[in-house]
């Protein structure tokens, strides 16, 4: 039997390996890499003769590495990530002229602070420069990053791998919102000021506003909640127009109070600060595109520490 040549496996084997690798699943991998479920089916016999071993094995959880998928895990992801540098070195990329499409991970909270400001800027200086947002979810930010799948990752997000390259912006905290003639009038608000108030809780996807409801629960404090809403955009047009309060990050709510119709107070207890970053992977450090765009993102956003 004459053994398979190993020089005869391209390059889409190798990312077909490492998008299985990452996502455990084969429908999740041909997602990523824009293809049909039957070709990954077959792209992933042909790793399996080329290697002779199953590589991953089908359970519950989704597809199992071998012990020899562990073992070409380190070379295989190493050697996609020196063709990727060598590529990324020769590219040339000029803001002016470029026509290049930039995917970015970030919540709608994030979507709402910076891409108005930063679509703006685009569109004066960089026409040829397109931005999709997209919403992964944050245990999976690492993985499409190092993948490819996302150029940038924006706003609060824990817990990336050592890969992950991340640079603050700012740090925000929450606030509490209400409208101008509120009959609070209280700059420094206590507890129980805030706990008598009534509520509309606004959902969002956001890591970090989630994790203050848990923050609450932790410490006892008990909303009304009168109003749950699925989206947060609509929060503040109701709060303006009644006496119910709502809760936000201090960037949101400094957005939303441009016009001077609310009053922003502090709430009366520490919460841990939010750190809110932007994200890339050394996997891409080579690229000039996204050198740029992080560069541009970070001029733009970062505030310094007071």
């Amino acid at each position: 039997m004459n053994k398979p040549n190993l020089g005869i496996a391209d390059l889409n084997l190798l990312r077909v390996f490492l998008a299985i690798w990452d996502l455990r699943s084969l429908t999740a991998a041909g997602d990523r890499l824009g293809l049909t479920q039957p070709a990954v089916s077959h792209a992933l016999r042909r790793l399996r003769n080329l290697f002779e071993d199953p590589l991953f094995v089908r359970r519950p959880t989704g597809m199992v590495p071998t012990e020899a998928a562990f073992r070409l895990y380190p070379p295989l992801a190493q050697a996609l990530s020196i063709i990727n540098d060598a590529v990324q070195q020769h590219a040339k990329f000029d803001p002016a002229t470029a026509r290049r499409e930039f995917r970015i991970s970030m919540s709608d909270m994030s979507e709402f602070f910076f891409l108005p400001p930063l679509i703006a800027l685009l569109d004066r200086d960089a026409r040829g420069i397109r931005i999709e947002a997209a919403n992964i979810p944050v245990e999976s930010v690492s993985a499409a990053m190092r993948a490819g799948e996302i150029d940038l990752a924006l706003g609060y997000v824990p817990g990336l791998d050592a890969g992950c390259v991340s640079q603050t912006l700012f740090v925000d905290e929450h606030v509490c919102m209400v409208r101008a003639s509120h009959p609070l009038r209280k700059s420094k608000p206590s507890r129980e000021d805030l706990a008598a108030l009534r509520y509309a809780y606004a959902s969002t996807n956001a890591t970090g506003h989630r994790m203050v409801e848990q923050w609450l629960d932790e410490l006892n404090f008990k909303r009304d909640v009168v109003l749950r809403l699925p989206h947060f955009v609509v929060a503040p047009e109701i709060v303006m127009n009644t006496d119910l309060a709502v809760i936000f990050p201090r960037s949101i709510a400094r957005r939303f109070n441009r016009g001077k119709a609310f009053r922003i107070v502090p709430l009366p207890f520490a919460l841990p600060p939010i750190e809110i970053q932007v994200h890339s992977h050394t996997q891409f450090a080579a690229d000039p595109g996204i050198a740029w765009l992080r560069g541009v993102i970070h001029s733009m956003f970062h505030q310094p520490v007071a």
